[in-house]
């Protein structure tokens, strides 16, 4: 794949494009962009992903705090894998908020990348303040040059797979779910930091992560099992980790995201960890005493290593 700025001029070829957002590129945005690739090799075209950098609400609302799926580099690096042929990035601005769907669709699609082919994603709209609809779409591409085609949805269990679906899964803690739609694990990674050590007086020295884009959604507290990839590192390791306050050590509200791998020794400080959520195991839970907490991290552990085994 061939990565494009409006800046970089239209490919060689006239090309079939959609646009979209692409959070999380979960097995929905997947399906829309096989259609799109599909559509192009059929007109002789080259496939055209049209996404942005920032989310377009972060610059329409300053104050806006997304909960995103991907980072902007993980979202790259997911549609390279798509097997489209390009995928313009815009930097989503004022300017081009202003663009009704028309002007959008004349000034950028077909002006500066050579759109003739349009995939409109089953429930997508565009342009300023989004009034126009998939019969708009139509009449404007007569009029420009341009076929406009619906895409089907994607659909598993009678739900049409979304980013909001996936990012309400993770916040409930079905974390399971999240990665059925997802198409892979729900993954967040970080660097490790300075924590709080009480971990080793119980057997279970934890690396304490600080997740490396604020606006990474973060899944709903508890205990889950978890794959650990080491940056550097070929293997995986199992490991128990904790999102929450820590209610037994008495940590107030501050929230960590500490995890222990399983079968581990070194030193990770300043390490860079991506975590790979496979199941929830339990709620955070206080204990009476640090004993009945150290039994529960054997318990989790144990857990964790019976999960370990069907993945």
């Amino acid at each position: 794949m061939r990565f494009l700025t409006l800046s970089d001029g239209m490919p060689a070829v006239a090309s079939a494009a959609t646009i979209g957002f692409f959070d999380g590129v979960h097995r929905g945005h997947q399906y829309l962009i096989r259609q799109v690739v599909q559509c192009a090799a059929s007109r002789g075209q080259a496939s055209l992903l049209v996404t942005f950098r920032r989310h377009p609400r972060q610059v329409m609302h300053a104050d806006y705090q997304p909960q995103l799926l991907s980072t902007f580099e993980e979202k790259c690096a997911l549609l390279a894998a798509t097997g489209a042929d390009y995928c313009a990035t815009l930097d989503f601005t004022m300017e081009l908020a202003a663009l009704s769907a028309r002007q959008f669709m004349a000034d950028i699609l077909r002006d500066k990348f050579g759109v003739r082919t349009l995939v409109i994603g089953y429930d997508h709209r565009f342009g300023h303040d989004r009034v126009a609809g998939f019969a708009d779409y139509v009449e404007y591409g007569r009029e420009l040059g341009m076929e406009v085609v619906r895409a089907k949805p994607f659909s598993m269990g009678g739900v049409n797979v979304s980013s909001s679906v996936v990012r309400a899964c993770l916040c409930d803690g079905e974390v399971a779910m999240a990665a059925r739609c997802l198409g892979r694990p729900y993954a967040l990674s970080g660097t490790v930091v300075e924590g709080f050590h009480e971990g080793h007086g119980l057997g279970y020295p934890t690396a304490n992560l600080q997740p490396e884009d604020p606006c990474k959604l973060v899944p709903k507290g508890g205990v889950y099992a978890v794959k650990v990839r080491l940056q550097g590192r070929q293997a995986a390791f199992a490991g128990m980790l904790n999102i929450g306050t820590r209610p037994t050590l008495d940590n107030g509200d501050n929230r960590s995201i500490e995890v222990y791998l399983l079968d581990f020794s070194g030193d990770l400080y300043g390490c860079r960890l991506t975590l790979d959520f496979i199941c929830r195991l339990r709620d955070e839970k206080k204990f009476r005493n640090k004993g009945e907490l150290a039994n529960q991290l054997r318990a989790d552990e144990a857990a964790v290593r019976n999960l370990m085994c069907s993945h």
